[in-house]
């Protein structure tokens, strides 16, 4: 697995970094603001629950000072002097809502003038058809829709720090074999199959979206990630509390975690990799796909068709435009 302790950390005071993380009060995310608070960034998790988001600021702040005074016990005083714990705020933001997701870019842009790293981290996975109230499947909007709305409107201050955008896909993106139009929304039974090519649909869109912002955005370092097989998350909580059938598929978790999955920690680092790394750059690395642990992994040949891609965009932009939001 990478080591988090080789990359750059910042003295806030000196040379401010700040953050972005969607869904950081839990799983992946969690450990994300936790590691990007350790190397001194000014983190914000953008959520709906203040009461969760504000309860893991708390925890997240008590886990880093506990491992700081591990590092001061562990490391010689000069090397610790070169530690900064940063900062942690919250902005509220629903991805359900494309209009919350306007006022949290709003409320952002009036506090800060720059963004160094923005993590589209929040997801739903595996969930009964639903639309949103924008017209959206639910899963299409949350996993990609609304992140590809959040990522351009905060780009002009991605672009003021020379800043890198990192976006989580998953693994789950190899279900899709063929260019799916997004209007296909896959509202059949039994929901249990066909719920798996929705999130998969939306997974491949994720990874589409990266390699065009690379390429018509070549000053900021665009990177899609597969964190790894993460059973301990909420990702899976709807298909754990069905009735009967809850306890089958939490046991059926547990086995594959046991066997081929990470940590919720383990998970983060590829997106702590990419968010920090300074072995990645703008020449060789844009538009790149990674998996566990920051590994450079090819993508679905669906995924990685530009072609695809540019269609996904052309999509993307005009069905936000029928909806008022001029992108």
């Amino acid at each position: 697995m990478f080591d988090p302790e080789s990359l750059p950390y910042y003295n806030p005071e000196t040379e401010r970094k700040v953050a972005v993380v969607t869904g950081g009060n839990s799983g992946i995310g969690w450990y994300t603001v936790l590691h990007l608070y350790m190397h001194g960034f000014t983190v914000y998790i953008f959520g709906r629950n203040s009461n969760k988001v504000n309860k893991a600021i708390d925890e997240i702040i008590k886990q880093a000072k506990k491992r700081f005074k591990h590092f001061k016990k562990e490391e010689n005083d000069e090397k610790t002097k070169e530690r900064y714990l940063g900062n942690i705020y919250y902005v509220h933001m629903d991805l359900t809502d494309l209009k919350s997701v306007e006022r949290a870019c709003k409320k952002f842009s009036k506090v800060e003038t720059k963004l160094d790293v923005l993590v589209n981290n929040a997801a739903v996975m595996a969930l009964p058809f639903e639309m949103t109230k924008d017209g959206f499947e639910i899963q299409l909007q949350t996993n990609y829709v609304s992140p590809f709305l959040l990522s351009l409107r905060l780009l002009p201050l991605i672009e003021a720090a020379n800043g890198r955008l990192v976006t989580l896909s998953s693994l789950g993106h190899n279900l899709q074999q063929v260019h799916w139009s997004l209007d296909q929304n896959f509202n059949y039974k039994p929901n249990m199959i066909f719920t798996w090519f929705r999130y998969a649909m939306a997974k491949t869109s994720v990874i589409q979206f990266t390699k065009m912002m690379a390429i018509k955005y070549p000053n900021v370092l665009c990177l899609s990630i597969h964190p790894g097989l993460v059973m301990n998350t909420n990702l899976f909580s709807y298909w754990t509390r069905l009735p009967i059938v809850g306890m089958f598929f939490w046991m059926l978790f547990q086995l594959v975690g046991y066997f081929f999955g990470v940590s919720n920690e383990e998970g983060s680092l590829a997106t702590i990799k990419c968010a920090l790394s300074p072995e990645l750059t703008l020449d060789k690395d844009n538009g790149k796909y990674f998996s566990t642990g920051g590994v450079e992994t090819k993508p679905s040949h669906i995924a990685n068709n530009l072609d695809n891609a540019a269609s996904t965009w052309i999509w993307t932009i005009h069905e936000l435009r029928d909806r008022g939001f001029d992108v």
